[in-house]
């Protein structure tokens, strides 16, 4: 069978409206329409450090280390130390 050069064209045209139909169904759901969780808040206790705060609130599972950097990050916090009174924001729980 031989095709003309519009033949080709349409043929072309239908194997890429094919293909991106196969991509559309085998392609993951997206989670843009997921809910975004809502931050945490605490108050520092007494004697509390962020080493204890990140052992304790940690339902993600993280290292602990990437879990002070990222209430460090969250709160703006400059150094390590923080006061018994502070209000500081956690990561959401997902």
């Amino acid at each position: 069978m031989r095709l003309t050069r519009r033949g080709r064209v349409v043929v072309l045209a239908l194997l890429l409206a094919l293909a991106g139909a196969v991509a559309v169904l085998v392609a993951p759901q997206s989670r843009a329409a997921d809910p975004a969780a809502r931050p945490r808040a605490v108050v520092v206790q007494p004697g509390e450090t962020l080493w204890d705060l990140a052992t304790r609130s940690n339902s993600r599972g993280w290292d602990p280390f990437q879990l002070i950097d990222e209430i460090r990050r969250l709160n703006a916090l400059p150094g390590y130390t923080v006061y018994p009174g502070q209000e500081l924001t956690l990561p959401p729980e997902r």
